[in-house]
């Protein structure tokens, strides 16, 4: 028996509490801070995204700086959209970052990207713990808290970052004092706190260097400023994380519950009170195991793309373009070009071996 018709309702019904004094006691979030803590995007992105009219809240069309609660509904296109208000203990990667990968999501020219390879999750978004040039490999840190990251890049937090650092040429006693002591960049002064002699083979040399900012190429332009190009960087610790030297190049791994309490402790971070997810046999092993994370297909932010047009029934309208791909007219031009080919030769095609020809 088919059902019934049921004709839609103009309004949804709106999650609202039992009463409105437990409303009242709810805290309420800022929007754009939820949404990025969805993955959808930066909170730059969020704000865009809702000063585009893109975003309800309890069907009214929201505003920049709204605040919601976990009673509110919350829509994206017309797409609802799930919220976390519970904090959670985040997540933190260790990644060791080959050459030839940017830190960047966003890349014009289209090139490897060390957010290619990052493992899905729900309700939340990684985030890179500072930048490593193209050229420079080692520890890389992803965390989806933002709290978290801020606490090791902030300039006001002085942060050590830990180098290995190989140059063409040796430095002399003196040198070392004056990049201890500091000397001018372009940018302002900049000073290691540590520079120690490691060795090295006819005119390459290896130095372990510390320093508490991270500021665009400041390792490579020290070491220039006295005419010593850097023919190999790599970072093996940042803060109170070294790279393990079981994580190979290319290698991730996700540290455990007792490591991010840790780093959330030693950033004097509120570690959550909730108990923290139930994990089945197989994240736990993956826990404690390096893996080589593979490459997934990018994906673009939400601001990337456009709403579909809706009509006044709320059917999805489709643009017809009636091109083809360009792959489709090429295969259709060659085939044309063969087939004229073999006209204007006039040649027969030879039978193939051992095949039987009838007379």
């Amino acid at each position: 028996m088919a059902r019934p018709f049921k004709k839609p309702q103009d309004k949804q019904a709106v999650r609202r509490p039992v009463s409105d004094e437990a409303a009242a006691q709810e805290p309420a979030q800022r929007l754009h801070k939820l949404l990025a803590m969805a993955g959808l995007g930066s909170r730059r992105d969020m704000e865009k995204l809702i000063e585009s009219g893109r975003v309800m809240v309890n069907g009214v069309v929201a505003q920049l700086g709204a605040g919601v609660t976990k009673y509110d509904e919350i829509k994206v296109d017309n797409r609802p959209i799930r919220l976390s208000f519970t904090p959670e203990l985040p997540q933190v990667l260790i990644y060791h970052k080959p050459d030839d990968e940017i830190v960047s999501a966003d890349d014009p020219e289209g090139r490897a990207s060390v957010f290619d390879k990052l493992p899905r999750i729900k309700d939340a978004k990684w985030i890179a713990i500072g930048r490593l040039d193209m050229n420079t490999s080692g520890l890389l840190i992803f965390t989806t808290s933002g709290e978290l990251a801020n606490r090791f890049m902030h300039p006001r937090y002085e942060v050590e970052r830990e180098y290995a650092v190989r140059v063409f040429g040796e430095l002399t006693d003196e040198q070392i004092d004056m990049l201890k002591q500091g000397i001018e960049l372009e940018d302002g002064p900049a000073a290691f706190d540590s520079i120690v002699a490691q060795g090295g083979e006819g005119a390459n040399h290896w130095y372990q260097v510390i320093l508490r900012e991270g500021r665009n190429r400041e390792v490579r332009r020290l070491f220039e400023a006295f005419q010593m190009p850097v023919s190999r960087l790599m970072r093996v610790r940042f803060g109170p994380v070294t790279l393990p030297s079981r994580v190979k190049r290319g290698g991730m791994l996700k540290l455990d519950t007792k490591q991010v309490t840790g780093l959330m402790e030693w950033a004097g971070l509120e570690v959550p009170k909730a108990p923290p997810r139930q994990l089945n046999q197989r994240e736990k092993d993956k826990v404690t195991t390096v893996f080589t994370p593979k490459v997934r297909k990018r994906r673009g932010g939400v601001l990337e793309h456009q709403p579909k047009e809706r009509t006044v029934d709320g059917q999805t309208v489709e643009h017809k373009t009636g091109e083809r791909k360009t792959s489709e007219r090429k295969t259709d031009e060659n085939r044309k070009q063969g087939s004229r080919t073999r006209t204007t030769t006039g040649e027969k095609r030879k039978p193939a071996k051992n095949r039987r020809i009838r007379g």
